[in-house]
C-alpha cells in the first residue's frame, strides 16, 4: 500500500490556502471524465471505470466505499489511521493519507471523490475537489451552513460537474412508489405534512462542555479533524461519533434525518423554499443542540398545488395521532415517519421498509396503484457513477440537495432565534430572514484562520 510522505501538523497546515489554490487552479480544467458526446476526445467509454477516492471512511465512508467497489478505489483519506482497517485489507492498492489536500495534491489519477466527514468539513473538501475538476459525491446533509449549501451548488453549476448528496433513501423503492402515488392523486391535493425522527441518538441538550483535557492519540490528526471550526482540545465525547450533536460540527437531528425525511415532500411536493420557518425547543446552550425540537414551516403555492404546512419533530415529540389510524397500529417506525395530509385521505410512511401505506387500511386495500413512472434507481452512489460516464445529472445532484440542505439548516437557526418569539420570513434571492437581521449571520460561520472555502 503506497503511504503518505509523513509530515507533520505544522508542516500539514502550511499547504497555505495560497498555495493550494494556485495548484488547483491549474487543474481546475482537467476534467478527467467528459460528458458522452466527448467520448472520442478522451477515449473513455461508460465501461471504463473511474478512479475514485474517499474522504473519511469510518459509518457512512465505509458503505459509500464499498458501493463504489465496482469502480477502482485508489485513495481513502481519513484525519484517524484507527478508523476502519477493514477496508484498508479490502482494498490493498489504494494509497491512504490524512491530508486531503495531500491527496488532492500528490494523487493525480483521481476522477471522483466521496466525501463522509463531519458535517462542518464537508464543504470546504468538496469545493477543493471541485476547483480540481473532480466529480464528488457528499454525504447528508450536504453542508454546514447555508451559505455553505448556495456556493457548492453554484459552482458545480458553472463547472458542469457530476454531483450528489448521499440521501440514499432517495433512491429507494418507496421514495419511488410515494411520488407515483401521489402524483396519481391517491390523497387529493396536499396542504399539510408532519415529520418524526428518533434522533438524536447521541448527546445534546444543557450539557457541560467537557473540561477534561485528554491527549491526543498519536493516530489522530486532531488540528485536521477541526479544520474550519473553532480551536478546542480533543476529547473523546466528540470523536468519532458525538460531534453530531455540536453545533461547531453537527447539524444535530433535523441536518442528520431531514435530508431523508424532508427529502419525501420535497419532491413529491416541488417545494421549493419556505415563506417562513419557526421553532420552539427544550433547553440547548452554545455548544449543543437541543434534546428536542419542533420546527414549523410554510410553503407557498406552486402553479396548481396549494400551499403546504410542515412540521417537524424530534427528540421523542410526535405529531397528532390521525383519527383514521386503527387502534393499537403504530405510527411510523421506530426511527420515525412522514404523514401526508391530503383533500382525500392520508399516506404514511415509516423509515425502515415497513412500506408506503394509505391509512385507514382499508383505503389502502381498495387504492388501484398506478403504473410505475420514475425510473428504478441502482442506488445513491452508483446514480452518481453511471451520471459521470453518461455525461448526464444525478437525481440529488446539488441544484436539488442545496435547496433541501438550505430548507433544513433554516430550521436550524429558527431554533437558535426562538427566543426572539418571531416568524421568520425568508428571502432565498437575498439569502436573507428579512424580519430578524440578527439571524443572518448565520447563514454561514467564521472559519478558523487559515481555513477557507474559496
Amino acid at each position: 500500500m503506497e503511504k503518505e510522505k509523513k509530515i507533520s501538523p505544522e508542516q500539514s497546515n502550511q499547504i497555505s490556502r495560497r498555495k493550494f489554490i494556485a495548484q488547483t487552479g491549474m487543474a481546475a480544467a482537467a476534467f478527467t471524465i467528459l460528458p458522452s458526446g466527448l467520448y472520442g476526445l478522451n477515449r473513455r467509454s461508460p465501461s471504463d471505470k473511474l478512479n475514485i477516492a474517499v474522504v473519511g471512511i469510518g459509518g457512512k465512508g465505509n458503505s459509500d466505499a464499498r458501493a463504489c467497489a465496482g469502480e477502482n478505489l485508489v485513495a481513502f483519506c481519513d484525519v484517524d489511521e484507527t478508523m476502519n482497517p477493514q477496508l484498508k485489507i479490502d482494498f490493498p492498492n489504494a494509497a491512504f493519507y490524512k491530508d486531503y489536500r495531500v491527496m488532492l495534491e500528490k494523487q493525480k489519477d483521481i476522477d471522483a471523490v466521496v466525501i463522509a466527514t463531519p458535517d462542518h468539513t464537508h464543504a470546504i473538501i468538496a469545493m477543493a475537489a471541485m476547483k480540481m475538476g473532480k466529480h464528488v459525491f457528499v454525504q447528508k446533509p450536504l453542508t454546514h451552513t447555508i451559505y455553505e449549501a448556495r456556493r457548492l451548488a453554484e459552482v458545480a453549476k458553472g463547472k458542469n460537474l457530476v454531483t450528489q448528496m448521499g440521501n440514499q433513501g432517495h433512491a429507494g423503492e418507496e421514495a419511488r412508489l410515494l411520488n407515483e402515488w401521489i402524483w396519481d392523486g391517491a390523497i387529493g391535493d396536499i396542504n399539510e405534512v408532519h415529520i418524526w425522527t428518533n434522533r438524536p441518538i447521541w448527546p445534546q441538550g444543557e450539557l457541560k462542555r467537557p473540561t477534561e483535557t485528554p491527549d491526543v492519540p498519536s493516530t489522530l490528526d486532531w488540528d485536521l479533524f477541526l479544520g474550519p471550526a473553532p480551536l478546542r482540545p480533543y476529547h473523546p465525547d466528540i470523536h468519532p461519533f458525538n460531534w453530531r450533536g455540536f453545533w461547531d460540527y453537527g447539524t444535530g437531528a433535523l441536518g442528520d434525518m431531514g435530508a431523508h425525511f424532508i427529502d419525501q415532500p420535497f419532491w413529491a411536493l416541488d417545494l421549493g423554499h419556505p415563506l417562513t420557518v419557526q421553532a420552539s425547543s427544550t433547553k440547548f446552550n452554545e455548544d449543543y443542540y437541543p434534546l428536542s425540537s419542533m420546527v414549523t414551516y410554510q410553503f407557498p403555492a406552486r402553479g396548481n398545488k396549494p400551499p403546504v404546512k410542515l412540521v417537524w419533530y424530534d427528540g421523542g415529540l410526535m405529531p397528532p395521532r390521525p383519527e383514521e389510524l386503527e387502534p393499537g397500529r403504530k405510527m411510523g417506525d421506530s426511527g420515525g415517519g412522514v404523514l401526508f395530509y391530503g383533500s382525500k385521505g392520508k399516506i404514511m410512511h415509516g423509515t425502515y421498509g415497513t412500506g408506503v401505506r394509505l391509512i385507514p387500511e382499508t383505503k389502502m386495500q381498495e387504492y388501484v396503484r398506478p403504473e410505475k413512472t420514475i425510473p428504478r434507481s441502482p442506488g445513491i452512489q452508483l446514480e452518481w457513477i453511471e451520471a459521470i460516464k453518461k455525461g448526464s445529472k444525478s437525481t440529488t445532484d446539488f441544484s436539488y440537495s442545496g435547496k433541501l440542505t438550505e430548507v433544513m439548516l433554516l430550521g436550524n437557526i429558527a431554533i437558535r432565534m426562538q427566543d426572539k418569539n418571531t416568524v421568520l420570513e425568508w428571502d432565498p434571492v437575498k439569502m436573507e430572514i428579512t424580519n430578524l437581521p440578527e439571524a443572518n449571520p448565520f447563514m454561514h460561520v467564521k472559519y478558523r484562520e487559515g481555513w477557507s472555502l474559496e
